[in-house]
């Protein structure tokens, strides 16, 4: 668009410059083809033959001006396709006098032919026509080029100058919607007053949500904390106190399970990890379904090469392939016998490996599909009697996310529930 108006704005000032130049230039070139007409009128009526004779060749060589002799069969095509040159005969016959003739052709030939006498005698004189043509088609062109180079390039450099502020705001949000807000501050002494008040709100912003979220982490972080102890000294009192086995087992059930919340809600507050590397993929799988293998309830199959590893933080991704393990045993048990059966399978396409986490379970509907991974959300949790802080995907995607992965849930077109991850692969080192 900026070069398009600058295009249109050039031609319409070259429009207006030929309108206002051409007319002028015109009338003052027929002034001074009259002159000559005249000029070489008096000369030749008062020189004799053999001066007349010199001075026709001084004209053709020096001024291009040709004096032939006026034939009455000679074939003439008249001056004046336009208005202007009609302008422009008039005014050369008013200062040549009525039996002036103006032609562009005569014979086959063309140019500026003036036909005038001088006593019994006719001539014609010949001159160049471009000195009454206005600015030729190549010129034309030339201009235009020129014109469209100069706009292409002033509009790539104003947007440029326009777009690199935006650029820079984009990814300072899109710095944001990751969570990292200090690696998203802008230049607050940008030249335009605009760009450095969006800017000066921008960081104001990110420094007002960084805090927030900070206090956030602080609160979860505390809150959870300050409960480990009074659950402690419940758990004390009723291993202690409370006589009746079968009840002692269900508070201590009960005092397990606020336990296993407030481990969820300091995973959901920890901080990001700095450090990753290189992670074997079957010894993290191999330590997250230890606990499982005893459960006749859970039954768990696994198809990863030995020696696949990937670009991520070992305890972190322990940490994700737990919550998928537990959200299946909640959640994925078989309509027909109750058992969890989940198949854990790994991937590798163009340096990526593809990790999916499936369960032989129900699935979940597709409205409480979309909300899976919100935090403390809990899909159709009355379909079974598990309970739980609704945090499991939510930790999951954030994890996954730190160590630059991909995640995403959906239920499979065989049954069950899959859950897909993405993750760089590392290469073993030589």
């Amino acid at each position: 668009m900026l070069a398009l108006l600058i295009l249109f704005s050039s031609l319409a000032w070259l429009q207006m410059f030929r309108t206002q130049e051409y007319e002028p230039r015109m009338l003052r070139n027929a002034h001074q083809i009259a002159t000559v007409v005249n000029l070489t009128k008096a000369a030749l009526q008062h020189s004799d033959a053999i001066a007349r004779v010199a001075l026709l060749k001084m004209l053709a060589d020096e001024e291009n001006v040709s004096i032939l002799i006026r034939e009455p069969t000679d074939q003439v095509t008249a001056f004046g396709q336009s208005d202007i040159e009609n302008r422009l005969v008039k005014e050369m016959v008013k200062r040549l006098g009525p039996e002036t003739v103006i032609a562009s052709q005569v014979n086959q030939e063309s140019g500026l032919w003036v036909g005038f006498k001088i006593e019994r005698d006719s001539y014609w004189l010949q001159m160049d026509p471009a000195r009454l043509q206005p600015l030729g088609g190549s010129a034309w062109l030339t201009w235009l080029a020129v014109t469209l180079a100069l706009s292409l390039s002033g509009a790539a450099i104003m947007a440029k100058l326009i777009n690199r502020p935006l650029k820079r705001l984009s990814l300072a949000a899109s710095q944001v919607r990751e969570g990292h807000f200090k690696a998203s501050e802008l230049n607050e002494d940008e030249a335009t007053n605009e760009i450095r008040e969006v800017n000066i709100g921008f960081n104001r912003m990110a420094e007002r949500l960084a805090k927030i979220e900070q206090e956030r982490a602080l609160m979860l972080a505390g809150i959870s904390h300050d409960l480990r102890t009074p659950l402690a000294r419940l758990r004390l009192e009723t291993e202690l106190s409370v006589a009746d086995p079968e009840t002692r087992d269900l508070m201590a059930a009960d005092i397990a399970q606020l336990d296993e919340i407030i481990d969820k809600f300091l995973d959901y507050a920890r901080p990001e990890p700095t450090d990753l590397g290189p992670v074997l993929l079957c010894g993290v799988l191999s330590r997250c379904i230890a606990p499982w293998r005893n459960n006749p309830r859970l039954e768990i199959s696994i198809d990863v090469a030995e020696d696949l590893q990937v670009q991520a933080e070992s305890v972190e991704l322990g940490r994700v392939l737990s919550n998928l393990l537990e959200n299946a045993r909640r959640y994925g048990q078989s309509p027909n016998d109750g058992i969890t059966r989940v198949e854990i399978v790994a991937r590798v396409h163009e340096g990526w490996v593809l990790l999916r986490v499936r369960d032989l379970g129900p699935g979940v509907s597709e409205e409480a599909l979309k909300n899976l991974t919100q935090p403390f959300f809990r899909g159709d949790a009355a379909r079974t009697s598990a309970t739980g802080s609704g945090l499991g995907l939510a930790i999951v995607e954030r994890s996954v996310q730190r160590m630059g992965g991909t995640f995403s849930v959906f239920n499979n077109s065989a049954g069950g529930l899959m859950a897909l991850m993405k993750f760089r692969q590392a290469q073993s080192p030589a």
